[in-house]
């Protein structure tokens, strides 16, 4: 049967998704399913592993179901996943030994604050790139071995798997058979030396991970095991994390592009090619996805923890509307945000700021503020966090991003990206096709079994569906970015 198809699997925070793509990276069909979120106290954040897969598995099935496409006409599947989130299991039953710790959960920030008293910061920095932060997988693994009775004896008897989401998914998918990962994903645990490309044994002994419970990695196009699916066995041929993957998918495939991704976060990377660039400016340096055979790459990247999620707070805790896609509308419906500014800083605030004690804040509220200047504010706070990233970004490179390619569902919303093109003062470019992550997920996977020949055959095929420009004079731009900032001062006045 010809192969005719990639499978691409795109588990995320709050969703898992299973898209089809032919081989002109037309999306043949998708299908969605959210899952739930655990919250056991403030600032705690966790995902039954049993349904990020069941969400992830029923998706695939409905989605082949859907387009009549039998498992002998899929050449590979691709898995890009939700990073840093962390699944510790029993090697032999395959039972998580507890729920998953997501990667926004804030539990371990002690641990992390015990690392920088201890005067690990610089050593971790300098290893794997990364600002010690409990957004990590490190202090999560090690919370699991402290805070599940008889955990750590078992790990260290080699009884316990450890994986990102990635390494979960593939450990089903194969039924046991691989306990894989990548470099996109290894490099974000905190315990990955990015200039050796391998596991530290410093870094594992300090926080107390067995080295018997990592995953191997591999590069993020190759063969990772093989996917049972209604018998067939099925190459998951690539892997990388949602970011690098989104990276990919884009096409960013020389030193100085860049892309952003507005998900429930937001992430700007830059590839910065062979080039490891140690950040002044609050960034991260990361591997970004490579092919077999290849040298590895890297990225630059700045995080926003709380971006989409805004919209579901709005919707979900706030009740201000029913339907996220009405918040455009309701943003749109008044001039400006009266001077109220939103910092969504729920789980504290990523690069540049770092501040894992930041808190939530609204400012600027009068007797006239209503409904629709809070939700334009929430909206704009989305953009300002971007804005924030590029110019750190920038100060990093020396040089100006030329545009700004973007990616993930908020993308839809016309008047986000446009006040982003306005506070950031360059052209914003939205694809056609706006599923970038799973699409570099596919193209990873599609690359490693010659569905596609080449990065330049891939490349050849990008199309930018629209660009926004800036609209608004640089008088203007400054006097918003202030009053940002002032707001993000007052978010970080926690002392």
């Amino acid at each position: 049967m010809q192969k005719k198809f990639v499978l691409a699997l795109d588990q995320g925070t709050t969703s898992s998704r299973a898209i089809l793509f032919d081989r002109e990276e037309n999306l043949v069909g998708s299908v969605s399913r959210e899952f739930p979120q655990i919250y056991p106290q403030e600032g705690w954040v966790e995902h039954d592993p049993a349904d990020i897969w069941s969400s992830q598995y029923g998706c695939m099935t409905e989605l082949l179901a859907r387009c009549d496409v039998a498992p002998g006409q899929i050449a590979a599947v691709g898995i890009t996943n939700q990073r840093e989130t962390t699944v510790v299991w029993d090697r032999r039953t395959g039972q998580p030994v507890a729920n998953a710790i997501v990667w926004q959960c804030r539990r371990t920030a002690p641990l992390v604050e015990e690392l920088s008293k201890d005067g690990w910061d610089e050593i971790i920095r300098e290893k794997t790139g990364l600002i010690p932060d409990a957004y990590f997988s490190a202090t999560k693994i090690r919370w699991i071995l402290d805070h599940t009775p008889g955990a750590r004896e078992r790990a260290e008897a080699g009884e316990l798997c450890f994986g990102t989401v990635d390494t979960w998914l593939v450990w089903k998918l194969t039924e046991g058979r691989a306990h894989v990962t990548d470099p996109t994903n290894a490099s974000r645990t905190m315990l990955y030396n990015i200039h050796e490309n391998r596991w530290d044994p410093e870094l594992l002994e300090h926080f107390g991970v067995p080295a018997a419970m990592l995953p191997d990695v591999r590069p993020s196009s190759g063969i990772f095991g093989f996917a049972n699916l209604g018998g067939i066995p099925v190459p998951v041929a690539g892997v990388a994390g949602d970011q690098q993957a989104a990276l990919f998918g884009q096409g960013c495939f020389k030193p100085g592009d860049a892309k952003n991704t507005y998900g429930t976060g937001c992430f700007l990377l830059m590839n910065t090619g062979r080039e490891i660039r140690r950040s002044e400016n609050g960034l991260l340096c990361t591997v970004a996805a490579t092919l077999e055979g290849e040298a590895p790459q890297y990225a630059l990247e700045g995080s926003v923890f709380t971006g989409g999620a805004v919209t579901q707070w709005l919707r979900d805790e706030m009740q201000f509307f029913h339907d996220s896609a009405d918040i455009e509308k309701i943003a749109v419906s008044v001039p400006d945000s009266g001077g109220v500014y939103l910092v969504p800083a729920f789980t504290g605030l990523g690069a540049p700021w770092w501040d894992m004690y930041a808190r939530g804040t609204l400012t600027g509220i009068t007797r006239g503020t209503r409904r629709a200047h809070i939700v334009r504010a929430a909206e704009e706070a989305i953009a300002y966090q971007s804005a924030d990233l590029i110019a750190a970004m920038e100060r990093d490179m020396g040089a100006p991003i030329r545009a700004l390619r973007v990616d993930c569902g908020a993308t839809r919303d016309n008047f986000l990206m446009q006040f982003q093109a306005d506070v950031i003062g360059k052209p914003v470019l939205r694809p056609a096709i706006r599923e970038t992550t799973a699409l570099g997920a596919a193209t990873l996977a599609g690359l490693a079994v010659d569905f596609w020949q080449s990065k330049e055959e891939l490349a050849a095929a990008r199309q930018v569906e629209w660009e926004f420009t800036p609209a608004i004079s640089e008088e203007r731009r400054d006097a918003l970015l202030r009053g940002w900032h002032n707001a993000v001062r007052m978010a970080m006045a926690h002392e």
